[in-house]
């Protein structure tokens, strides 16, 4: 059995990972943490009296084994950085996390010999996405991306944009983008080298990426789209028990599987 703390269980992505967990044989919700929330009027939330309930990051104790993250940008870091400090095996879906953090999480994972995973994108075909088009890039290096979410999306570009960019970079080399003159600032978007990154922020989207490449006399287009929070479950699924065994902070759910 792993136990399981949900960091962030109030939110949408949190509520969903608390459902998974309860609908999963092998998984155990034993704690959940919530920033600045009044405990004691949370247990009609339908946890089970079992669960211990947190709303300071330093009063946590718990014999969790994995530690899942859906809060917000600016709690992320800080949130890994005390998991891995105090054992327990991340499994961060928060995306807005800096390279300059990844890595710093990365080194203390293992110095301390306790893993995990940080993932952009928890979803099959999000993931399956960036594995395309890194491989398309080979072929056909003049792309950019689109990203579409929620409204109450804070970071841009999305994690799992940034990803692509990079796996894309990576597959192409270094190339330049189109000469433009704006007439609007920042009307071509964010610049990954070279990539182009656009960000959308709507109601009535969940998560959707687009990525565009151009050749001469041909184009394709690569787009995923998750229409329910719950589609993020499956990678999560993944996610937990490779974590609850991991010694290294691995970035990447396409990593894994």
């Amino acid at each position: 059995m792993i136990k399981v703390l949900v960091s962030g269980f109030m939110g949408s992505m949190g509520q969903k990972t608390v459902q998974m967990i309860d609908n999963t044989d092998d998984f155990e919700l034993v704690a959940a943490y919530n920033p600045g929330i009044d405990t004691v009027h949370l247990q009609g939330m339908g946890l089970s009296d079992n669960v211990k309930l947190f709303s300071k990051l330093g009063d946590i104790q718990t014999d969790a084994d994995v530690w899942i993250d859906f809060t917000v940008p600016a709690a992320a870091f800080e949130n890994t950085k005390f998991a891995i400090e105090h054992g327990i095996h991340p499994v961060i879906g928060t995306s807005g996390l800096s390279e300059e953090q990844v890595t710093q999480l990365q080194q203390l994972a293992a110095d301390k010999q306790v893993g995990g995973i940080i993932a952009p994108n928890f979803g099959i075909s999000a993931v399956l996405l960036m594995k395309f088009a890194k491989e398309a890039a080979k072929y056909m290096p003049d792309a950019e991306i689109i990203e579409m979410h929620h409204q109450d999306k804070l970071d841009a570009p999305s994690g799992t944009a940034l990803s692509t960019a990079q796996m894309i970079s990576e597959a192409r080399g270094e190339k330049k983008a189109p000469a433009s003159e704006e007439t609007l600032k920042g009307v071509r978007g964010g610049d990954y080298h070279g990539v182009k990154i656009h960000s959308v922020r709507l109601p009535g989207y969940v998560a959707h990426e687009q990525v565009l490449f151009g050749s001469k006399g041909e184009a394709l287009t690569i787009r995923q789209d998750s229409f329910d929070r719950a589609s993020f479950m499956s990678g999560v699924k993944i996610a937990v028990p490779y974590a609850a065994k991991a010694s290294q902070l691995i970035f990447g759910l396409e990593n894994i599987l």
